[in-house]
């Protein structure tokens, strides 16, 4: 099993996968070119261990010794002896391809390189690479320490050893593997981003408010937080990355993002990272 993972970038999703990940007998070795985003991403880790012990879910030896197994690094080169990466960049064909690219040629033969991608092709994100056959998404869900469900992504040349030590590492860290072929949005974000981008359709044409469209999914899907919350939990413009992928790679109009969503990504209006999204926070 792996004894060294590398996390890249220290954002929502990268400080929650090493937070998990600590927990375990397992070295975690967390990246970011920014500084003050791995400065900020080493103290959320903190403050959710700290919640932690004063709900009595770990006890202040458990988290000093979690915190002992993280390793936080500006350098993507202090990334050469690790036996996992998972990268959690931001979500962007291009910017992914760059960073396979180099972590290609920084880490050893063996290990294994994946991908937090939401929505994105883990077989062209590989082709950058001279080991296809260990190229693998790793999907956790946000908040990472709260999310049972990792969805664990075969590309085309995925495998069968990586598939299954992958598959294996997740139940071990007491996440629920999901076995996914890759398609476009894989499972969840397949169904649940489009449910989202049609919540935001109604709340453009002033159907009903976005208090009552969220009270309503509640209520009458028994959903436990409203679409519309949930897609400033998600980010709007985590959101918006989705369905723009799911468009251009289905071609179906039924995947057209909504004008409104695509509005407040460019005001900026993000969601809970900005204060503001469909709720003001």
């Amino acid at each position: 099993m792996f004894k060294k993972i590398g996390v890249l970038g220290a954002g929502t999703m990268g400080n929650g996968i090493a937070n998990v990940i600590s927990k375990n007998d397992i070295q975690v070795i967390m990246v970011d070119i920014d500084k003050d985003n791995l400065e900020k991403g080493y103290q959320s880790i903190q403050k959710s261990f700290n919640r932690s012990v004063k709900k009595e879910r770990m006890t202040e030896s458990e988290k000093e010794d979690a915190l002992k197994k993280i390793t936080i690094s500006t350098e993507m080169e202090s990334l050469s002896d690790v036996d996992l990466v998972i990268e959690a960049a931001v979500e962007n064909l291009e910017t992914k391809k760059g960073i396979f690219a180099k972590l290609d040629k920084i880490v050893k033969d063996d290990s294994i390189l994946s991908t937090n991608t939401s929505a994105l092709s883990i077989t062209e994100i590989a082709t950058v690479t001279e080991r296809k056959d260990k190229v693998i998404g790793i999907h956790f869900f946000n908040p990472v320490p709260m999310m049972k469900l990792v969805e664990v992504i075969r590309a085309a040349e995925t495998s069968d050893t990586c598939y299954n030590k992958v598959s294996e590492f997740i139940n071990s860290i007491n996440k629920e593997a999901v076995k996914v072929n890759e398609a476009p949005g894989f499972v969840v974000n397949r169904i649940l981003i489009p449910m989202i981008n049609e919540a935001v359709y109604i709340l453009q044409e002033s159907v009903a408010s976005a208090e009552d469209i969220d009270l309503a999914m509640k209520l009458g899907a028994n959903h436990p937080i409203g679409p519309l919350a949930l897609a400033d939990l998600i980010g709007l413009d985590v959101c918006l990355a989705i369905m723009e992928t799911l468009h251009q790679e289905l071609g179906e109009d039924k995947y057209r993002p909504c004008p409104l969503l695509r509005k407040k990504v460019r005001a900026k209006q993000l969601g809970r990272k900005t204060n503001r999204g469909f709720y003001n926070y």
